[in-house]
């Protein structure tokens, strides 16, 4: 059963990524990033990585793609088009889709090699199924909180750094 939902999260995260790859509309590819997040994030749990499961929907899920939504629905262009079809598009030269299509075949083939050339046979005891959200927890907020304070004032101060940046200093505009 666990081999079953792993090939199913599995073609989810690969068919997510070759829609990425394949679309030119801009909101669907960020919807289908969603969905890629989430099949790793699946993935994560499956392989009994609990918190880098949690991470990957924290950061990514919650961050990042959140992040690109928004610039992607803010950011206007220039002229304004009637034609409704090319809204969000994205055009590529045909010189760059031929090179980023060799480049794509090329990695292809050399992870395809990699991967039919490995021995996948397991070594060493099964997984324990404990989990290791509050062993890092713990660890975090005892022996590792100084590094752990100073990771959170640098990113407040980042925080703020943009926030000042972003600020629009010509009241006129």
């Amino acid at each position: 059963m666990e081999a079953i939902i792993f090939y199913i999260f599995s073609a989810l995260t690969l068919a997510a990524g070759l829609f990425i790859l394949f679309s030119k509309n801009l909101i669907y590819g960020a919807f289908a990033l969603f969905l890629a997040f989430l099949g790793v994030a699946a993935l994560y749990v499956l392989a009994g990585a609990d918190f880098l499961a949690v991470s990957q929907i924290m950061i990514y899920v919650g961050g990042i793609l959140v992040l690109l939504i928004f610039g992607i629905m803010l950011t206007q262009k220039k002229e304004k088009s009637d034609d409704s079809t090319r809204h969000n598009r994205v055009e590529v030269p045909i010189t760059r889709k031929i090179w980023g299509y060799l480049t794509g075949i090329g990695l292809f083939g050399l992870l395809a090699k990699v991967i039919l050339s490995s021995d996948f046979r397991m070594a060493g005891e099964e997984m324990s199924t404990k989990s290791t959200i509050k062993t890092i927890g713990v660890e975090l907020m005892t022996t590792h909180l100084l590094p752990f304070e100073i990771a959170a004032i640098l990113l407040l101060v980042a925080l703020i750094g943009a926030a000042y940046l972003a600020l629009n200093r010509n009241p006129t505009a």
